[in-house]
């Protein structure tokens, strides 16, 4: 149902080392592929269900980050990824390059993409987020004939203000993003590594014919409860060393969500 093999799975983050022309950049590309492919492999030895590939470090975002050197290094790195996995591999491309991370997906043999703006505006870090992307993107889509990429919309985005849209409710996002054409929706806390909501989150499963996946914020101690609302898991945070996103994967940290979702499955 949610493009991956067993239910209640756990999607682990590869967050790609800072890329050519991004702010702290300091390693070549051929070294972040070595780094992101370790990874990706440490966390499927592990036992988790899918990998988000994402260029996280590229810390200050840019509000379209579609440009030439993010789009190369990030299919380099993807297909790499892929080859070297047999578990889905899906992209997200910050901040807000749906179109770009489809074309890289495609390319790069990847199964999904994360995305952010699908339906509604909203404020983001970068700044006003004041066009959705589903109508661009599912054109690209057909355009690409990519129509094997699905594509997980984020709703309520974390790292944003939703006051423009505070009339809606969570099954209002919920039937946009199903009417739009989203394959399966993603809910997060207020921003990463924070718990989702869990009225939030039961009220997204309740609203959704599509798959319910949680976005930010998930521990070993969370995952019963998330379980619960959700299909599918996404880590990132808390398979790091001290729980931080922008340190190295914490194989203590990795063996224990795994061991949570396996006592529960």
């Amino acid at each position: 149902m949610t493009a991956f093999k067993h239910p209640r799975a756990l999607v682990g983050m590869v967050h790609a080392r800072a890329l050519p022309g991004s702010p702290r950049a300091a390693l070549p590309v051929a070294r972040i592929v070595d780094i992101a492919v370790h990874e990706a492999r440490a966390l499927e030895a592990a036992g988790f269900d899918a990998l988000i590939v994402e260029n996280m470090h590229d810390a200050p975002y840019l509000r379209d980050a579609s440009v030439p050197e993010v789009i190369a290094a990030m299919t380099l790195i993807t297909a790499e990824v892929a080859r070297a996995v047999h578990i889905p591999v899906g992209i997200q491309i910050l901040s807000h390059a749906a179109s770009a991370a489809l074309a890289v997906a495609h390319a790069a043999g990847a199964s999904f993409i994360r995305v952010e703006g699908f339906v509604f505006a909203s404020v983001s870090d970068e700044g006003l987020v004041k066009d959705a992307c589903a109508g661009q993107l599912l054109r690209d889509r057909t355009r690409l004939g990519a129509h094997g990429v699905r594509i997980f919309a984020d709703l309520r985005k974390k790292h944003s203000s939703h006051a423009i849209t505070a009339d809606l409710s969570m099954t209002d996002w919920v039937e946009a993003a199903h009417f739009f054409g989203a394959d399966g929706v993603i809910v997060t806390g207020t921003a990463t590594g924070k718990p989702v909501d869990a009225a939030e989150l039961a009220a997204a499963r309740a609203a959704s014919p599509l798959p319910v996946l949680v976005g930010s914020g998930a521990t070993p101690e969370a995952l019963q409860s998330l379980f619960t609302h959700a299909h599918a898991v996404i880590v990132g945070s808390s398979i790091k060393q001290g729980g931080l996103w922008s340190n190295e994967l914490c194989p203590d940290r990795v063996r224990a969500i795994v061991a949570a979702r396996d006592a529960i499955r």
